[in-house]
């Protein structure tokens, strides 16, 4: 039986931190929805209605395009090991651009990681937890270091060249705001 919260509880932010994956889901008012897993020590509780996320470098920036039409986000987490939970965290998000005074009052939260291009933050309304009984036991065995890596062999430079080939537009087309402002040549 589904159960609601007007705010994230104690609970709620311990069964958060033991979760080696979480899943955003977003959406513009047209287009398609974005379903999109993140992983490594990427998501922090700042309060009981806030918590925040490091977004890095991926092949699409999906949740970033959505937020800027409609800023409609929900966070879920799965329990995959011990008793089984369902926890969905509904609210508002937006995004805090790489160099902002946002981004920058922020990233203290975290231990910034390589290939960080934004800070995705969400505002938390609702927060529902569920049985998750359908959900499968599963065993963590590490997180995949691939994405770090590769954004490490690419540098700065190879990192904003990607951001302009990949990461300005949605698969629906629309902006993202990734380089807004930037010095950038795409």
């Amino acid at each position: 039986m589904a159960k609601q919260f007007d705010r994230i509880l104690p609970e709620h932010a311990q069964f958060i931190a033991r979760q080696h994956v979480f899943f955003t889901g977003s959406a513009a008012p047209e287009g398609r929805v974005n379903i999109s897993p993140r992983g490594l020590d990427t998501l922090r509780v700042l309060d009981d209605h806030t918590v925040a996320y490091l977004d890095l470098t991926g092949s699409g920036n999906e949740t970033a395009a959505h937020l800027r039409l409609s800023p409609r986000l929900t966070l879920m987490f799965c329990a995959f090991e011990g008793p089984p939970l369902i926890l969905r965290l509904y609210g508002t998000g937006r995004t805090l651009a790489l160099g902002t005074p946002e981004f920058e009052a922020r990233a203290p939260a975290f231990t910034l990681l390589p290939g960080t291009r934004q800070i995705t933050e969400l505002r938390v309304d609702l927060v529902q937890t569920s049985c998750g009984f359908g959900v499968p036991l599963l065993d963590f065995r590490e997180d995949r270091t691939a994405l770090t890596r590769q954004a490490e062999a690419w540098g700065e430079d190879g990192l904003r060249d990607y951001w302009g080939r990949k990461n300005l537009r949605s698969i629906d087309g629309f902006p993202t705001g990734l380089l807004d402002g930037q010095d950038s040549d795409a």
